[in-house]
């Protein structure tokens, strides 16, 4: 099956690298400097000038090929977009200094499609802009929240307004001083079916009644923004807050997923391609028993699986880029599903390789290692756990063969009329 950029999309790439070794490399010991001295409840000023000279030379909103065609940025293509986000991958805060990071695409994307127009010109134009930042408040500390069925934060209409109750945690960035609204999914009908209970609406994060719980960190790392534990307690939002119809969170919630899938596989290639970068460099000036780490044939082979697992997992995200643009994310479902699963083990493992070639200080801040390696281990269970995506994967798969077959049916799966049964060989 042909795949092929286009002429932007390849003009992109060459200016996003550019802007990468000009910019976003040179400003990394910064950032971190700055980060440490501010703590999650500032923001770091250098990132204020990589994002006004981002959007000065146009390298912004690069995400989204279906915005209005008056918000700002570049129409690209998934399959353009794929190498792009793969090289901001290899630096933490590279998206955002584009204005193409998680949860704030996801978010935009569903404010456009979905919003009322109050909610697009108050909370979706200063996201495009980079002015402001959201977070996504679905996951709940007392629920699966894999199966977004399970959730109970309740949305009740009262008047000209919806009157939310319950508890959120991991709304990822909503501790920061610039984050200023969250995406909020919870059920308005418990009595609908299973998956028309749920609704989603614009919740400000300075609406009475809202406050920030726990803040836990992940694998040890206090990153901005945090994760928090978010309380609603009788918290009020205009009725037109409400994103799209009563009932349709849930299909709302699959369509916001499912690129922000990609794009998190697409940012771990970037992740795992540098993790290589620093194995293959700390092996060549490190010395052991007479010889260089990269004289050892273990080590040799180390980098060796990595190149070839980098380069397996890349062509993956591709087919899937690919199959989004040509026959629609609905249909591309399988192809999301295995990349989801396949590429941040993919990225764990090599990450981890790297640290072992590092010694001790692959697991300190003084490499982004440590780092890179929490945030691909957390994306195993972020956006879904790879269980929920293989079961799903399964499900498909099995339903080839018997169209009928349900994943909770209580009937036994029989094979349908006509079909070999399977020879089973089992050793005596």
């Amino acid at each position: 099956m042909p795949m092929e950029q286009t002429a932007v999309g390849r003009q992109t790439l060459e200016r996003v690298q550019e802007f990468m070794d000009n910019e976003i490399y040179p400003a990394e010991e910064t950032y971190h400097e700055q980060v440490e001295a501010l703590g999650r409840e500032g923001y770091p000023p250098v990132m204020v000038e990589l994002k006004k000279k981002a959007h000065q030379v146009g390298l912004w909103n690069l995400f989204i090929p279906h915005l209005s065609p008056d918000a700002p940025g570049t129409k690209l293509s998934n399959l353009d977009y794929a190498p792009i986000s793969e090289q901001l991958g290899k630096v933490e805060f590279a998206s955002e200094a584009l204005n193409c990071s998680a949860p704030d695409t996801g978010n935009m994307e569903i404010l456009n499609l979905y919003g009322s127009t109050e909610v697009k010109q108050r909370f979706l134009a200063p996201l495009l802009e980079g002015e402001i930042r959201s977070a996504f408040s679905m996951t709940e500390p007392d629920n699966a929240s894999s199966d977004a069925t399970n959730i109970s934060l309740r949305i009740e209409r009262d008047g000209d307004h919806y009157v939310l109750n319950g508890k959120k945690w991991f709304s990822s960035g909503a501790v920061s001083p610039r984050c200023k609204l969250l995406v909020a999914m919870g059920k308005t009908n418990p009595d609908a079916s299973p998956h028309r209970q749920q609704s989603m609406i614009v919740v400000p994060l300075d609406t009475p009644g809202l406050t920030i719980g726990r803040q836990p960190h992940v694998f040890g790392f206090d990153h901005g923004g945090g994760h928090p534990e978010i309380i609603y307690n009788n918290v009020r939002v205009p009725a037109d807050y409400l994103l799209g119809e009563e009932g349709g969170g849930f299909a709302i919630s699959q369509a916001r997923l499912g690129p922000g899938r990609i794009h998190h596989c697409m940012r771990s290639i970037g992740a795992a391609e540098r993790a290589l970068e620093y194995m293959v460099k700390r092996s060549l000036v490190r010395s052991t028993f007479g010889s260089s780490v990269a004289h050892k044939g273990l080590v040799q082979d180390w980098i060796a699986e990595s190149r070839i697992e980098i380069d397996m997992a890349r062509q993956y995200v591709l087919h899937a880029a690919h199959m989004m643009d040509t026959v629609g994310n609905k249909a591309a479902a399988n192809d999301i599903a295995g990349i989801k699963v396949a590429v941040p083990r993919m990225a764990c493992a090599v990450i981890d390789r790297a640290i072992q070639v590092y010694g001790a200080a692959g697991v300190t801040q003084f490499t982004p290692l440590a780092y890179m390696y929490a945030s691909q281990r957390t994306l195993r269970i972020a956006d879904g756990p790879d269980e929920v995506h293989k079961m799903t994967i399964a499900r498909r798969e099995i339903m080839k063969h018997d169209p009928d077959f349900r994943m909770l049916s209580n009937r036994p799966s029989k094979s349908p009329a006509g079909a070999a049964e399977p020879q089973v060989f089992m050793r005596p």
